[in-house]
Parts: C-alpha cells; sequence; structure tokens
C-alpha cells in the first residue's frame, strides 16, 4: 500500500476509497512496517522530514494496521525475492508476504506486485 498512501495523500480518488474503506467500512486495511518505511522514506525526500514524520502520525492514529516483521514473514519475504529477483523490490517481497499471510488484496501502483501474482492484486496507475 505504500505508492497508495502517496495517492491518497495526493488526493487521488481511486486510492481514497481503499482508504477509507478501513474508516467508513470497517474493513481491515494493513501495512506492513516496511512498507511503511518505504513510504516515509519517499514522502520525506520530497516534503521533508517534518512532514512525514506528521504522515507516520496519521497512519498509526488511522483504522489501518501496521503490521511488525517477524521471522515467519521475513522468510516468506526472502523465498520471494529469490524467486522474483529481478522484477521485485524487498519491500515488495515484504508486501507480497504480509498478503500471503493474512489473505488479504494488495492495492498497488507497481505493475511488477500485481504481475507476480503471488496475492490478489488491483493495480492502480501512478
Amino acid at each position: 500500500m505504500t505508492p497508495v498512501l502517496a495517492l491518497y495523500f495526493a488526493g487521488r480518488e481511486d486510492a481514497r476509497k481503499y482508504v477509507e474503506a478501513a474508516y467508513e467500512r470497517g474493513y481491515a486495511v494493513y501495512i506492513c512496517e516496511v512498507n511503511l518505511a518505504e513510504f516515509l522514506y519517499n514522502y520525506a525526500r520530497v516534503f521533508g522530514w517534518e512532514a512525514a514524520l506528521s504522515r507516520n502520525a496519521l497512519v498509526r492514529r488511522s483504522p489501518i494496521k501496521v503490521m511488525g516483521v517477524d521471522e515467519q514473514l521475513t522468510l516468506e519475504a526472502a523465498a520471494l525475492k529469490l524467486k522474483h529477483w529481478q522484477k521485485l523490490s524487498l519491500a515488495d517481497c515484504y508486501l507480497l508476504a504480509l498478503a500471503k499471510q493474512l489473505d488479504a488484496v494488495v492495492v498497488t501502483t507497481d505493475s511488477n506486485v500485481a504481475y507476480a501474482r503471488e496475492a490478489p492484486a488491483v493495480h492502480l496507475p501512478a
């Protein structure tokens, strides 16, 4: 969901409906700590560290569940990275590993994540 968060904060309607599903309909929406770190890094590069910290606080106070990393998730992410080393970043592999672990749908702007077909995915063009 990392780039989807960026689209959400930029006001994109197609991303908003996924984030607001957690608020309005009580849907379970998750993000991995690794993917949140990637979002914060990229956000800070454009808007500064203080703005990124503000977004971090918003996410953590929201109904979005920030999921930590454990050994099982790390092993699954590593196996996915080994399989898709040419196309997926390690953060993408954590995203997919979490989706597999939770039997969840990935919402992504990365066509490679959707193309990997490791978990059901919705692709939002960036």
